[in-house]
């Protein structure tokens, strides 16, 4: 691994750590509230950190931040599959230290840290069925990505992405977090699995995610970019 690629993989690595940092966190800590107040906590502290870890190290990786994020860049010829391996390496590594520092940050004599990360770890609700919640997630993932094109990556957009991203990020939760967290990134869902042993319906929060980055890939990577390119 060159220096440069490292000095990437170290950002993604940091920004991922934030997310789930923040975002396992907010939820363990909101856990008693109402679901309206404790939905609004979590949909802002998660949009709230991806906008400014995506400002921080967009200069420095991209800020990717999510393999489904660098999955949609890889399928519109973005970045190289070396980068892409190493950046989903820095983005699972990044997630699960931040779930084990939740737990053993947060934890307390009445609440042990696993549990916490279990709270913490998205999950299927309000009787969505597998395939119901792939389709969110795929929508949701959808929207992010297609922003992440149309914010950053075509030479067109305005330089809002940080910002751009994290409110995506916010109106996703807003609607998709009862049905199934709103995870729209496999990091965000692996690394607290691996510390609370969740693992129900893992599959839902990769099909779903990679399924809506690769679309938007393709479709704002591959199409409507296109005519930029070539004028």
């Amino acid at each position: 691994m060159n220096n440069c690629l490292f000095k990437q993989c170290v950002a993604e690595f940091i920004g991922t750590f934030a997310l789930i940092f923040i975002g396992v966190g907010v939820i363990a800590n909101h856990a008693n509230l109402n679901s309206n107040a404790g939905l609004l906590a979590v949909a802002l502290a998660h949009g709230f950190t991806i906008a400014v870890m995506v400002s921080a190290t967009g200069a420095i990786s991209g800020g990717h931040l999510n393999p489904a994020v660098t999955f949609g860049l890889l399928l519109g010829s973005k970045i190289t599959v070396q980068r892409s391996v190493a950046y989903w390496m820095a983005q699972l590594a990044g997630a699960v230290l931040a779930a084990w520092m939740v737990a053993v940050l947060l934890a307390s004599p009445e609440v042990p840290g696993k549990e916490l990360v279990f709270k913490g770890t998205p999950a299927l609700g309000k009787g969505a069925t597998d395939l119901q919640s792939i389709g969110i997630e795929a929508v949701l993932t959808f929207f992010l990505v297609f922003v992440v094109y149309g914010s950053v990556v075509d030479a067109r957009a305005p330089k809002i992405g940080g910002l751009a991203i994290g409110l995506t990020i916010t109106l996703d939760i807003l609607f998709g977090g009862p049905f199934t967290g709103a995870a729209m990134n496999p990091a965000r869902t692996f690394g607290p699995a691996i510390i609370s042993g969740q693992w129900d319906h893992h599959y839902v929060y990769w099909i779903g995610p990679l399924l809506g980055g690769a679309l938007a890939g393709i479709i704002y990577g591959r199409f409507l970019i296109k005519p930029d390119s070539q004028s």
